[in-house]
Formats: C-alpha cells, structure tokens, sequence
C-alpha cells in the first residue's frame, strides 16, 4: 500500500536548549550532536503519539534509520534556543522519508532527511508500516 497517496503527516515542533555536551573545540554545535539531537526529536514525537521505547520493547516493532543526508547552514552555539520541526513527506510499502529543520532564531540552521523503516526485531527484518506506527509518526486524513 501507498501511504503517501493516503495520508498526510502532521508537522511536529519541539524546542530544546543546546547543552554543554553538545559542543565541540571549535565553540559550535559537533556535528554528531545534531545527529542525536534530530533523533531526540524524533522519539519525542511518537512517545507523544504513544508508541515509545515501552511500546516497541513489548511489541518487539522498532523504526529504524537507513539512509541520512544533512545539510549544516547556521551555526549553533551554547545555551542557544533552537526549534526542530520533523515530519514525514510519505512513506511507501517498508520505506517512508522524514525531514527535520532546525531553526535557529527564526532562521534554518540545519536540514536532515531520513529514509527509514520499521523493523521487526524477532525476524530482523523490515516490515510494512501498521496503523499505530503510521498514527505514531503523525498520519492524519486527507
């Protein structure tokens, strides 16, 4: 099945304040910290949407990343106050895309896009996406 011909995602935003342990020698944001900041971001969405770590532990049904472009365009500093939005742009049979922006007062610091998938940790395999995953992820009706 197509999802992306059936549904729409909502964008999710989120603000987080940049920490000590994100910086590196150079005064910024390390480029691995935007990595596991975008990964915050997304875990934060579909706990919101009831699907976190309890949820894929009992269900052994876990998202995972296979593929990830980023793009750095505005340095981030210490103790700033960014915003990261995330949403899905479609998700066909086993694979969806995902893009996070993180903004920076007002201005694009940073864009990520994601193909992912949902695993199946007992056949380590990927599956196709089931309904709680997609309403995770922020599916709405068209």
């Amino acid at each position: 099945m197509d999802y992306s011909e059936t549904y729409d995602f909502i964008k999710y935003e989120k603000e987080y304040l940049i920490r000590e342990s994100y910086m590196d020698t150079l005064g910024h944001m390390n480029n691995a910290s935007y990595i596991r900041l975008l990964e915050e971001a997304r875990w934060d969405l579909i706990e919101e949407r009831g699907y976190g770590l309890k949820t894929v532990m009992s269900e052994k049904i876990s998202p995972i990343v296979l593929e990830i472009n980023i793009k750095f365009s505005r340095e981030i500093l210490n103790r700033d106050t960014i915003k990261v939005q995330t949403q899905v742009s479609e998700y066909r049979g086993k694979v969806g895309n995902i893009r996070q922006q993180i903004f920076k007062e007002g201005e694009l610091a940073c864009t990520a896009d994601f193909k992912f998938g949902l695993f199946d940790l007992k056949s380590r395999k990927l599956i196709n996406a089931t309904d709680k995953w997609l309403n995770a992820i922020g599916q709405k009706r068209q």
